[in-house]
């Protein structure tokens, strides 16, 4: 039998195989919990989406379930509280309660193990990646400016979102070169472009996340 990852969006899953594939570690990640347009998950995951996610596994096939969420804004013992009260739900003898901890259930005959994306304790991919960025990042640099100027306004943008509009001009202007970008739906989107080699894999922020991915 074989391990199964669940994360939280396709950005996540193109992140942890190009991740994954650094480590030579081969690993199943599950279809993600939220679709581009799920507006349940405009502002986090829900315990709902969580619990439907996990509903819809056949545990009789996998000997180990790992599951990757974003802190947010909410933290990473607010998050590993909502896995918690979802796996309860499935079996109420286990706890889980630290990252990269694998608990194991008997009813289930599996066992779970989680890790939280964050950076200093909250946050979500696109802060992570922000952090471990290798290339200029000019243009998504000056999206700053842009920021400023919307408070100057009396207009506001969460830093969710800042930080995914961040990304995504890291990606299109900043990392694709001018001809990747005469095919840009194609070269320069995130499923191509979030793969390239534009990340700093050593970088610490990221220790933990390869520790959990290395149990698997």
């Amino acid at each position: 039998m074989s391990n199964l990852l669940i994360v939280e969006s396709h950005n996540d899953k193109y992140f942890i195989e190009a991740l994954s594939e650094s480590l030579k570690i081969d690993i199943k990640i599950n279809q993600p919990i939220c679709k581009i347009d799920d507006y349940e998950c405009l502002n986090g995951l829900s315990e709902k989406k969580l619990f439907e996610c996990l509903d819809e596994v056949k545990f009789d096939d996998y000997t180990k379930i790992g599951i990757i969420l974003d802190a947010d804004k909410e933290g990473i013992e607010n998050r590993l509280a909502l896995i918690d009260s979802v796996v309860k739900q499935f079996d109420d003898t286990i706890e889980i309660k630290n990252i990269n901890t694998p608990i194991r259930s008997d009813k289930l005959n599996i066992e779970f193990v989680c890790y939280i994306t964050n950076i200093d304790g909250y946050g979500e991919l696109e802060t992570l990646l922000k952090t471990i960025k290798t290339e200029d990042s000019t243009f998504a640099d000056c999206l700053s400016a842009w920021k400023d100027c919307l408070i100057a306004s009396g207009k506001k943008i969460s830093d969710k979102d800042f930080d995914k509009f961040w990304v995504n001009n890291y990606l299109r202007y900043d990392t694709c070169t001018k001809k990747e970008q005469t095919q840009a739906d194609r070269k320069c989107k995130n499923e191509i472009a979030i793969k390239k080699p534009i990340w700093n894999f050593e970088h610490k922020a990221l220790t933990d996340l390869k520790a959990f991915l290395q149990l698997f």
